[in-house]
């Protein structure tokens, strides 16, 4: 790729100048060349080379405006912010007209976290500036640091008149759109902004992305579709269509842009593991497998592909693959709620209750409050014999179901076999009230408790 005129000098600018440090020469540089200089070291974050450039550019061009405003931005860079607004003071008072002055005023106004005042010096900037775009965009992100939202998102949208390529200014304020909940409105905003700039790929991928969070799909495809026209290796819209074709059930199209951005990039466990699961639902279980290895071969702490492989083969009743793949996802992550419940299922369709009633309670202290699981865990303690922990248990769940006719049911069973009767009729009876139809979950767990006369007697008059 060939260099421009001024980004060859730049380079030789820089070559000259490092050369320069190394032989000890002192060499002339302009003013705008040092100013340059400074600041690609101050951007490559070399502060101390930042420094040595700037000493010689003084010690070269005293009286130089350009050159002291870049010694006050690195004094703010040093958050020595009283010596930089001293030495500001004294430059305002050569050149007041100088829209620089009252930029780098409003950056240390921002570090002192008074971002009202640095508006109101960027306002004032607007007066001199022939630079409108910039001006605009720090004004929008001082709004953005008070969380004045509609405010910035109207002065990004005129740095955006100003310049149609800034693109940071594009997505800051599709940024406010979405924070004000207003994406029908953003979606309105970059198709104006598409009518004065239609090649803008940014534009077209943000219409996609919104569209999808509308869950209008087919238009988001329609926008990711001119994206990557307009951009043929923009992976991130060939991977938000992918996504976009699936919720559309469209999954040999969700393949195919999937394989796109492996085409462009290295394989990613990411895309890997999406491509299985599209093979899996258009049933060629062959390739989803295929797939799935191939994520946790791309990345072995990748729990979701240990996970995807289990639920395949749960899904396969193979029910030891799958634990083994369980075990897999779980050294990975042995907090995740829904791994331990995985575990205790798969556990128990091996009849392996110790562990199943392991699983269930590692998903409830891990954060697993649904009913099912609580139910779940209860049933196993009350098939290992453990039926006072069994009884607490359902205590417990009671605090997230207060009025749950299936804990009571289990709880009227579990004190008739513990033989506490007052126990076991008052949540009989509060079973009785919430659901008497189902009143067949007694009779289902506890055969024996129902078949007693006095439980039986118990309902009939509940019943008249």
């Amino acid at each position: 790729m060939q260099l421009s005129e001024e980004e060859e000098d730049y380079n030789l600018s820089l070559s000259k100048f490092e050369s320069m440090l190394k032989t000890n020469k002192v060499l002339f540089f302009d003013s705008e060349e040092f100013e340059e200089i400074i600041l690609h070291y101050l951007d490559m974050g070399k502060a101390n080379l930042a420094k040595k450039a700037l000493k010689l550019a003084l010690e070269q061009h005293p009286k130089s405006t350009g050159l002291k405003l870049v010694q006050v931005e690195m004094l703010v860079y040093e958050d020595k912010l009283d010596i930089a607004e001293k030495l500001l003071n004294e430059l305002y008072a050569i050149e007041p007209t100088n829209e620089e002055i009252y930029i780098q005023k409003a950056n240390i106004y921002s570090k002192r976290d008074n971002h009202e005042k640095a508006v109101e010096l960027l306002q004032e900037a607007l007066k001199y500036t022939d630079d409108f775009a910039d001006v605009y965009n720090l004004i929008g992100m001082e709004y953005l640091f008070m969380d004045s939202l509609e405010l910035a998102k109207e002065n990004f949208a005129k740095c955006l008149e100003e310049d149609f390529d800034d693109q940071s200014a594009l997505y800051n304020v599709v940024y406010c759109y979405e924070f004000l909940d207003q994406n029908e409105e953003a979606i309105a905003f970059l198709e104006k902004y598409i009518d004065k700039n239609p090649y803008s790929e940014i534009a077209w991928h943000q219409i996609g992305r919104l569209s999808y969070g509308l869950k209008k799909y087919e238009e988001a495809i329609r926008a990711f579709d001119y994206a990557t026209l307009i951009d043929e290796d923009f992976m991130g819209a060939f991977m938000e269509k992918a996504k976009a074709y699936e919720r559309l059930k469209r999954y040999e199209d969700a393949i195919e842009s999937y394989q796109r951005t492996i085409e462009l990039e290295d394989a990613t466990s990411y895309a890997l593991l999406r491509i299985g699961k599209c093979f899996e639902k258009l049933g060629n279980k062959v390739e989803a497998l295929k797939y799935f290895n191939q994520t946790v071969h791309e990345d072995p702490l990748l729990d979701k592909g240990w996970i995807a492989i289990t639920d395949f083969y749960v899904r396969q009743k193979n029910f030891d693959k799958a634990l083994y793949y369980v075990n897999k996802a779980l050294a990975i992550d042995n907090e995740n709620r829904l791994y331990w419940k995985r575990f205790a299922t798969i556990n128990k369709s091996l009849n392996q209750f110790e562990e199943a009633e392991f699983g269930y309670r590692k998903a409830v202290e891990n954060g697993d409050y649904q009913l099912d699981t609580w139910l779940f865990w209860v049933d196993i303690l009350q098939y290992l014999g453990e039926f006072e922990t069994a009884a607490f248990t359902l205590l417990q769940a009671c605090e997230y179901f207060p009025e749950q006719y299936e804990i009571e049911y289990r709880l009227a069973g579990i004190y008739f076999i513990l033989n506490e009767e007052e126990k076991a009729t008052f949540h009989l009876s509060n079973g009785l009230r919430l659901n008497f139809t189902n009143i067949t979950v007694l009779e289902e767990l506890f055969p024996v408790v129902w078949a007693r006369k006095n439980v039986q007697s118990f309902i009939k008059k509940h019943k008249k």
